[in-house]
């Protein structure tokens, strides 16, 4: 109970608070409905705390920025929208090649183009993903409440920060604007991950070498006396562009590895109702809110229905997913799109359970009599 703080706060003032708590230092972005309260509370209270808040001339810029306040030393947060995020693609995969830990927050509006600039949708599911080109590490995070957001807030930049990447925090407009009572976490009991820095006088250092032991390779700031070089090009341990095939080999499958390989580490999901379930409702983001209600309201009924919550999108929860498949034969997946997340769950069960997709791409959210409606058709 030590002090304990409860507030009445939106999803996207709860983003920024648990961008400060994690260390957030530097922001850099373009407002763009729905996120823009995030810029707006960042430039309101990052000065406060001696952090710097910029406002850049386009979205492309705005990444550019987050990605140079990182390689400065600073924690560094962007945040965008539909139109923004595919803007921010290309200086993605930049920081995924050098390396750079940053979190980039999409508040998910209907789409495409400008779409409905206010309307909530999970559409950009598939982007977080495959976005930028090439193959390329990628951790997604998707939070269902105010308080989730806070918290997932702090892992991004914790997750970031510890395999130096940059992390999508993938709200939704139902998270980014409600409102909802949340107790915020004494400091003391939040874990907060650095990036490990070289050691003064390494006369060995460079930018590039993962030492034993270590998943990524430290990381000096910009003025800090080590010298080293950074580009969007194969580059060797120093930074410096190769175009020895080895060497660019070895690169591209150590980034990728540095996720695939700690998967137990990154990955999140919950489950409620499992024990008895034949058929599981799989939701994430605001739609789960829907879902959630919905099984509630059909176990009440005498249906045996679970509940399963990916929080981690990506890398997805591959080994819970076909677990799942070897104990029911029905899935259901609601979501705000013409079903993408569907087809990463029909991938991974492969088969072994029939998979059902409830889309809707009407603006408007999906409600439990919708989704309790389909659970009734398929069982």
């Amino acid at each position: 109970m030590k002090n304990r703080v409860i507030k009445l706060m939106q999803g996207n003032e709860a983003c920024v608070e648990g961008a400060l708590t994690a260390g957030m230092r530097f922001y850099a972005g373009y407002p763009i409905t729905p996120s823009t309260e995030i810029a707006e509370i960042c430039a309101q209270k990052l000065p406060l705390v001696g952090g710097k808040f910029i406002q850049m001339e386009d979205e492309i810029a705005g990444m550019a920025a987050t990605i140079g306040g990182s390689l400065a030393g600073l924690k560094s947060m962007t945040a965008t929208s539909g139109p923004g995020f595919s803007l921010k693609q290309e200086n993605m995969g930049y920081a995924a090649l050098t390396e750079i830990p940053c979190v980039i927050v999409n508040v998910q509006r209907y789409g495409p183009s400008t779409g409905l600039p206010t309307a909530p949708a999970q559409g950009d599911i598939m982007q977080a993903k495959w976005g930028t080109h090439g193959d390329h590490p990628v951790i997604a995070l998707s939070p269902t409440s105010v308080r989730e957001t806070y918290d997932l807030t702090i892992k991004a930049f914790n997750l970031a920060e510890k395999y130096r990447t940059p992390v999508l925090l993938m709200l939704d407009e139902i998270v980014g604007h409600m409102r909802e009572k949340i107790e915020i976490p004494n400091i003391e009991d939040i874990e907060i991950y650095n990036r490990l820095k070289p050691e003064k006088g390494d006369s060995d250092y460079r930018a590039y070498k993962v030492k034993e032991n270590e998943i990524v390779p430290r990381m000096a700031a910009f003025g800090e006396g080590f010298k080293f070089h950074v580009t969007g090009l194969m580059h060797d341990e120093f930074g410096f562009p190769t175009n020895n095939a080895g060497t660019s080999d070895k690169l591209l499958r150590r980034i990728i590895n540095k996720v695939s390989d700690n998967v137990d580490d990154i990955v999140m999901y919950d489950e409620e109702y499992m024990d008895d379930a034949e058929i599981v409702v799989l939701a994430y983001g605001g739609t789960y809110r829907s879902a959630r209600s919905a099984v509630k309201q059909a176990r009440k009924l005498g249906y045996k229905v679970g509940l399963f919550k990916p929080i981690t999108i990506w890398p997805a929860p591959e080994k819970q997913i076909k677990e799942i498949s070897k104990k029911v034969d029905k899935i259901l997946v609601p979501e705000l799109n013409l079903g993408q997340y569907c087809l990463e769950v029909e991938r991974i069960v492969s088969g072994q359970s029939t998979i059902y997709s409830l889309c809707k791409v009407t603006g408007e959210a999906i409600t439990p009599e919708e989704i309790l409606t389909k659970i009734r058709e398929v069982l």
